[in-house]
């Protein structure tokens, strides 16, 4: 254990004598939390919207007004014919346009079904899609309202077409924040950078420097030299994940509904996987740069395929079936089901086991490849 706790303090010492590294271990996942709480952001409001208003007629304007005050739309242009809204489309100053034929109010006087045309940029799907969906919830609704004036007017004014009313209970994140998904994710994307960058890097730079050389004619035993190496980014994940959970809750309100300590044990479990991917592209690697770009490498790919952008449930069969190997996928299950529905370890077992055969089975044989070399 003295020869352990010798190679931690000289590890310790060596990160405290790098003066650009500290800012990296320590206020890096910060700004990264700051950055992607703020732009990773699926709430779409104030879609640049034109509106060519055909009809020019009272109930023409009431509805682009109930369009415009609805708060998902932001008037950029009205236009006099429809040809003029392709301009806008082309530089970017609309991503919507409703289209108001003539003859709108005349037509909803009369009772006839009026079709309003809607334009959208499909260059950005995502809003698209939504943007659609707020125009349809729009219609429905001002159809009602115009149905409902109807009947008063013709002097049935208690009387109400039947339907059905959906009843909306939200659990977990009640105003579909999108901070509140992305937020805890990040704690489990800067552990991974974290603790695999800094051992591959880690071990690299002392086989540069020809550090590791003289350890190695020291008395310290393979595996001493390895649980040394590795306790210190520990302790660095440990800290980060500390200071991570703290801005989630103190800036972005985000708080852990679930055990604090719990959360942090399962980091210790998901950080098996990160170390021993980080010791071995420090055996495939024969410089730094080469280590910075095989972990770059391994965590796109682990990115783009836990669940953190894309739901894993969109994706097709074959790639679902790849999303299984991937340890992020698990890790992500668990900080969001602590983080926003309180999930215990009776709830989070299957994950924890997953992520622990994950962490045992690549650690392990990282740990004997790493060995081979050292021999």
């Amino acid at each position: 254990m003295r020869s352990i706790a010798l190679i931690i303090k000289k590890e310790i010492l060596q990160l405290r004598r790098d003066r650009r590294m500290m800012p990296i271990l320590f206020l890096s996942p910060i700004i990264q939390l700051l950055l992607l709480g703020y732009a990773a952001n699926l709430d779409v409001r104030d879609i640049p919207t034109a509106v060519c208003d055909l009809d020019r007629s009272a109930a023409s304007r009431a509805f682009a007004a109930r369009v415009l005050q609805s708060g998902y739309f932001a008037l950029q242009a009205e236009v006099g014919r429809a040809a003029d809204l392709d301009p806008l489309f082309e530089s970017g100053r609309a991503a919507m346009g409703f289209v108001l034929p003539r003859g709108f109010g005349e037509d909803l006087e009369a009772g006839r079904p009026v079709r309003v045309q809607l334009i959208v940029d499909g260059a950005e799907s995502q809003a698209a899609v939504i943007g659609m969906s707020y125009a349809a919830q729009i219609a429905a609704r001002y159809s009602r309202n115009l149905l409902l004036e109807t009947l008063d007017r013709r002097g049935f004014p208690g009387l109400r077409p039947a339907g059905v009313e959906p009843k909306l209970r939200i659990w977990y994140n009640p105003e579909l924040k999108s901070r509140n998904f992305f937020v805890p994710g990040v704690l489990a994307l800067v552990l991974m950078v974290m603790t695999m960058m800094l051992t591959s890097m880690g071990v690299v730079r002392e086989r540069e420097l020809g550090t590791l050389e003289q350890l190695l004619v020291t008395p310290i035993r393979p595996w001493q030299l390895i649980v040394g190496k590795l306790l210190p980014f520990v302790g660095v994940g440990l800290i980060d994940a500390v200071l991570v959970v703290g801005v989630a809750g103190l800036w972005f309100h985000v708080p852990v509904r679930g055990s604090v300590f719990l959360l942090l044990g399962l980091c210790l479990v998901f950080m098996l996987t990160t170390l021993g991917l980080g010791l071995f592209i420090s055996t495939v690697s024969r410089n730094q740069q080469q280590a910075m770009l095989t972990a770059v490498f391994f965590m796109i790919p682990m990115i783009l395929l836990s669940g953190f952008v894309f739901p894993i449930e969109n994706m097709p069969p074959p790639i679902r079936a790849l999303t299984t190997v991937v340890p992020l996928r698990y890790f992500f299950v668990i900080v969001r089901g602590i983080f926003l529905k309180g999930n215990g370890f009776g709830l989070l077992w299957d994950e924890a086991a997953a992520l622990l055969v994950f962490g045992i089975v690549i650690l392990g044989t990282s740990v004997l490849r790493f060995r081979k070399r050292l021999e």
